[in-house]
């Protein structure tokens, strides 16, 4: 309701924001899903009725008829402020508890509290909108795939148990005992046997699962925007798909990006910013040194094999104890460097170094050129003994100055593909290849005779959409030829038997006429928190698990009683003895 209902007479219901007395006037705010609204009382009109209102408790579930009246005492920070109802009835449908916080934008409660009574939390104003705005992100998804002749199909949630990746979430089937369904961390396999099926654009809003250690932007159970094309090659791809992106930054946010998606390749997005999604809204790529720091008595730069930096533009009037803290920073166990050094380019265009008496002016000023630095500039630099592990602990540096600096602003966005991925990864310990992806990737075209050279040289056809450094999709294009596919298993160490028995469904379909296909997914749940400008996924989720991957709302997981354990043929062992 707005002042242009003023006169007209209504009746709302919802709950009890608040209620005070103010002599012989009571002021109530009822609150419903659409907002808060003020209901007035007066004694001298209803002195029974202003008793009955002064009754009500926080969170009572009441309905009002009454008139609608232009406030004297505007509230511009609500949509209804300008608006009240004096009340002429009202009716109690619910009394309630006293909430354990308040529900309110800036509530009193704590994360535990909130999870265990999310019933409560969801009735605040600020997780409601995330909730509208997932809503929003789902509708406009399906509007814009089914306009590009995308078909939403639904695909199973009891699916064998894969064996790369993360671990499965297991269900025992009751009707054969001793057999287990896993529940889908993807619908890989089944979106592309829709493909051989002749389903040529497929879509899907599902939900997945992994039982893998949690954070941030991590739950068990989450939510993709999964797709799948058939007749593509990567380029296709990427024009669709950054097609939706902007799409969506434009019915949703109404953000108007006309230029392309930058393209970075995997390689370069290692060596220059230590991340394989990097945060592009501000720069501070890496520099690298050994040929400027070498051999000057410094043994720490003398006998590294990575020395590396990032210039922190206008950063030169860091205080000693700010230099203090960032070196704290980059020694924490989590990114491991042992230390840091820093070098200001100073008013007279001379550079103080925090390792002065190895170097010269003149050195130092080699430094200051290859960072293209300037007066007022800061540079910070690392080393190490292992040139990745060093550009990862660079790239935690470099967020933190982005940080600092105010320079990863969450209402400023910068998109990114980035490219050419490695096909596998070597794993020391079990010697033996990995897929960095899936099983299921294509090799790039020109990289496919490197498979028996150097398999760990092969680039994959695949591609991550990067926005502000977080990964909010993932694809690539597929192997769809048997030969290739399972030249692929091989590689990965399964036998062919083992390939067989886990993915044989998917080899005999391919004989039948696999067509070339690839796509994509999104992850919603990040691509809202993305959108509300929030730190974690959680509060774009209805009901999640917290840290531990519990529900303690729900108190699940939980324990199965004897007789449901025995219908499903299982014992449980305790793990500790």
């Amino acid at each position: 309701m707005r002042l242009s209902n003023e006169g007209q007479t209504v009746t709302l219901a919802g709950w009890v924001q608040k209620a005070r007395k103010m002599g012989g006037m009571t002021f109530v705010d009822i609150r419903d899903r659409y907002g808060v609204t003020q209901l007035v009382f007066n004694e001298e009109i209803d002195a029974a009725l202003c008793e009955q209102a002064n009754k009500l408790g926080r969170e009572f579930v009441i309905r009002a008829t009454g008139t609608v009246k232009e406030r004297s005492s505007k509230n511009k920070n609500i949509p209804t402020g300008d608006i009240e109802i004096i009340v002429s009835r009202l009716e109690v449908l619910n009394a309630a508890l006293t909430p354990p916080f308040t529900i309110e934008d800036e509530t009193d409660g704590g994360d535990d509290l909130r999870m265990k009574y999310r019933y409560l939390d969801l009735r605040r104003a600020v997780v409601r909108a995330n909730l509208e705005l997932r809503h929003k992100m789902a509708f406009e998804t399906r509007r814009y795939l089914s306009d590009q002749g995308f078909l939403e199909v639904e695909t199973p949630v009891l699916v064998n148990s894969t064996p790369e990746g993360a671990r499965d979430f297991v269900v025992p089937s009751r009707m054969n005992q001793g057999q287990f369904y896993a529940l889908p961390q993807s619908p890989q396999t089944l979106k592309q046997l829709l493909m051989v099926s002749g389903f040529d654009r497929y879509f899907q809003i599902v939900k997945c699962f992994r039982d893998e250690d949690l954070r941030a932007d991590r739950q068990p159970e989450f939510t993709q925007i999964d797709c799948e094309m058939s007749f593509v090659e990567q380029e296709d791809v990427l024009q669709t798909f950054e097609g939706m992106t902007k799409y969506l930054f434009k019915s949703i946010l109404d953000i108007d990006i006309k230029d392309s998606f930058p393209r970075l390749s995997w390689h370069d997005a290692m060596k220059y910013y230590g991340s394989d999604k990097p945060d592009m809204r501000f720069d501070m790529r890496f520099v690298e040194l050994m040929d400027v720091l070498k051999g000057y008595g410094f043994s720490v730069f003398d006998e590294a094999a990575y020395i590396g930096g990032i210039c922190a533009k206008g950063a030169a009037t860091c205080t000693r104890k700010q230099l203090d803290e960032l070196t704290d920073f980059v020694k924490r166990p989590q990114i491991g460097a042992k230390g840091l050094v820093y070098a200001r380019i100073e008013d007279d265009g001379n550079v103080k170094s925090s390792v002065d008496k190895f170097y010269s002016q003149d050195v130092l000023q080699k430094l200051k050129t290859a960072f293209g630095a300037n007066t007022g500039d800061l540079l910070l630099i690392l080393s190490g003994d292992n040139p990745n592990k060093t550009r990862k602990q660079l790239s935690e540096l470099r967020l933190e100055m982005g940080n600092r600096l105010g320079l990863r602003d969450k209402n400023k966005f910068a998109c990114l593909w980035v490219v050419d991925f490695p096909l596998l990864e070597w794993d020391e310990e079990t010697q033996r290849y990995y897929a960095m992806h899936h099983p299921f990737t294509s090799p790039k075209p020109e990289d496919i005779p490197l498979l028996d050279s150097a398999p760990g040289d092969v680039r994959a056809n695949a591609y991550d959409m990067v926005i502000n450094g977080v990964e909010i999709g993932g694809g690539s294009i597929r192997i769809h030829d048997s030969a290739l596919q399972n030249k692929m298993f091989r590689l990965l160490g399964f036998t062919d038997e083992q390939a067989q028995a886990r993915f044989g469904f998917l080899m005999n379909a391919f004989r039948y006429g696999a067509p070339p296909h690839g796509g994509i997914a999104y992850g919603l749940d990040r691509f809202v928190s993305l959108f509300a400008g929030l730190d974690s996924i959680r509060d774009c989720i209805a009901f999640p698990k917290n840290n531990s991957g519990r529900d303690v709302m729900l108190d699940a997981p939980s324990v199965l009683d004897d007789e449901q354990l025995k219908e499903l043929g299982i014992a449980v062992v305790n793990s500790e003895l």
